[in-house]
């Protein structure tokens, strides 16, 4: 029987701020801590990667508020990612040296390595 491997990899690409978050802030938050979310077992089985979308904000306190999904690849998907993601500490975004909270969108990406 021939092994599989499964690596997901989460991928934080803040670049995908809008551009009125981009605009408002001068310094955008950075993760400091970040958690790998639970790969379904079922999905890992079938050889199936994904990607999901998640909006929401990073506070004052660079903790993750209010996070929802904006698209997936996936419905299976949703829940880890969520999940880990509520993990997640960050450096807040300033503006004026002052930390703020900001709206952002982060892919979390799912592979399958065989």
């Amino acid at each position: 029987m021939k092994k599989h491997v499964t690596d997901y990899l989460v991928v934080a690409c803040l670049a995908l701020l809008s551009p009125a978050a981009l605009a408002q802030t001068k310094e955008p938050p950075v993760p400091v801590r970040t958690v790998a979310p639970d790969y379904p077992d079922e999905l890992r089985r079938e050889g199936v990667s994904g990607l999901v979308t998640v909006k929401c904000t990073i506070d004052e306190k660079g903790d993750v508020v209010d996070p929802q999904v904006e698209k997936s690849s996936n419905a299976a998907f949703e829940r880890p990612a969520i999940a880990a993601l509520k993990k997640w500490k960050f450096k807040p975004a300033k503006q004026d040296g002052a930390p703020v909270a900001t709206k952002v969108s982060i892919p979390i990406k799912f592979v399958f390595e065989s």
